[in-house]
């Protein structure tokens, strides 16, 4: 699954994670480093399992978890309008 950004929606890295910006209606989201390394990930064309490797070799989570989080962390972001599949 390939992401991208809403159009009008802004991102920009801060020294905790991403923040992301809806330009239409003024509202903003910040992820924390976790949530900010998937959304990179899928951004840049991951799929959610690359995503899900690279949360289980860089943080101390098991695989089942980190597909929860993953898939809990599209589902969010989708349903908040920021990104587009």
């Amino acid at each position: 699954m390939t992401l991208k950004l809403r159009t009008g929606v802004s991102c920009a890295d801060t020294e905790y994670g991403i923040a992301l910006l809806d330009e239409d209606s003024g509202q903003y989201w910040e992820l924390n480093p976790t949530g900010a390394q998937v959304l990179r990930i899928l951004l840049r064309g991951g799929t959610s399992e690359q995503a899900v490797r690279d949360l289980t070799d860089t943080c101390d989570v098991d695989a089942e978890s980190a597909r929860d989080d993953v898939r809990g962390l599209v589902e969010a972001l989708d349903s908040s309008g920021l990104v587009e599949r």
